[in-house]
């Protein structure tokens, strides 16, 4: 007989069983951190809680996708974002996403802006039909807006040297699995509900009960229930990008989890300091908020064309590099001559200042 291997083939499985004692720490380290960010956003005014809950919003959208080696535009989801949430900030160009970005932002924000609506099979189903609305993934045809009905693993090398880093439970095992799964997701189980986000995560990611999509939609139900857990929708962190700052470790941890050779209190000492982390990145980020939001207050009664307020949020967002009239032609996809008179016109009125160099070394930056 072999040896039971994976998670769901153990004996406890689906209970994910844990001891207590050894994350109390760790999540007394999460109630502290979380409530030292919320204490500090509370001091600001709504233009900075905004700037921060965008940033928050747009980074936990394109860093779940990125996680998965999917690149989508930030501008463009920034833009929708801001557009669906009604928040004033300013200097947001309007740029609008291609239909398959617009359904990545529809799923990040039902999971958010109806965090008290229960997860059912078809909300998952059409979270999945928003992600794939071609019905493809990449070149292959996979199954949408309904449970896998084939095996499913996860491997990786060339092909006829491939490395199982993982094999699902059988497809005929997924609905099964997934009434469970959700009859627990709207029971009250005395858990914490940090430690619960945690552990919903990965028992989803365990069943893997898609063709694909299954990292992105694990990942918008731990947000979902965050949200619950601080019981509001308005998000001031991101967990996706921070998970995607480590990743390579957030794959480590998964495959010796679900593969059966960590333990359950391993994950969530590990899942629940990157939370730790992701609330003092928004910390950091609030003080360059507060920069920021200065700024456009003094430039308010300062006329900017479109392009004008393009590059000057880019530069107040923090711009790789040197400003000059190429990178700005570029940018704005307009003529260098063009370029130039908005950048003559933002030197007169006192929002950039021309760099000592001279020729083609002339670069700008934004008075401070």
């Amino acid at each position: 007989m072999s040896a039971k291997k994976y998670i769901y083939e153990k004996d406890e499985w689906p209970e994910l069983k844990f001891d207590e004692s050894t994350i109390r720490d760790m999540l007394s380290q999460v109630y502290h951190g979380h409530g030292r960010l919320f204490g500090k956003l509370d001091s600001f005014g709504f233009g900075v809680q905004n700037e921060i809950e965008l940033n928050a919003v747009t980074g936990e959208i394109v860093a779940s996708s990125a996680i998965e080696g999917e690149r989508i535009d930030y501008r463009s989801v920034r833009s929708s974002v801001a557009k669906r949430l009604r928040l004033d900030v300013a200097g947001i160009p309007d740029i609008y996403p291609d239909h398959y970005t617009e359904g990545i932002i529809e799923m990040a924000l039902d999971a958010t802006q109806n965090y008290l609506a229960p997860i059912t099979d078809e909300r998952l189903f059409n979270w999945h039909a928003a992600l794939f609305p071609t019905g493809r993934s990449g070149n292959h045809r996979i199954t949408v807006a309904a449970y896998r009905t084939e095996g499913m693993q996860i491997v990786s090398g060339a092909i006829g040297n491939e490395k199982v880093h993982y094999k699902a439970p059988p497809p005929e095992c997924v609905p099964t699995e997934m009434r469970a799964f959700l009859k627990w997701l709207g029971e009250d189980q005395g858990l914490d509900p940090f430690v619960k986000a945690c552990l919903a995560h990965l028992r989803f990611e365990s069943i893997h009960p898609f063709d694909d999509g299954n990292g992105r939609i694990g990942r918008a139900i731990a947000d979902l229930l965050l949200a619950r857990a601080e019981k509001g929708s308005k998000r001031y962190y991101s967990l996706s990008a921070q998970l995607l700052k480590e990743r390579k470790e957030y794959y480590k941890q998964i495959e010796r989890t679900t593969g059966g050779a960590g333990s359950i209190e391993e994950w969530l000492l590990w899942l629940l300091g990157c939370l730790i982390r992701a609330m003092e990145s928004s910390e950091e980020a609030l003080e360059q908020a507060k920069q920021k939001k200065t700024l456009f207050d003094s430039w308010r009664n300062i006329p900017m064309n479109e392009r004008q307020l393009k590059i000057v949020n880019m530069m107040a967002d923090g711009f790789e590099g040197k400003l000059t009239t190429s990178k700005w032609a570029k940018l704005c996809k307009c003529s260098q001559d063009t370029a130039l008179r908005d950048i003559d016109d933002l030197l007169t009125k006192g929002v950039l200042l021309r760099s000592a160099e001279g020729g083609r070394s002339t670069s700008y930056a934004i008075i401070n």
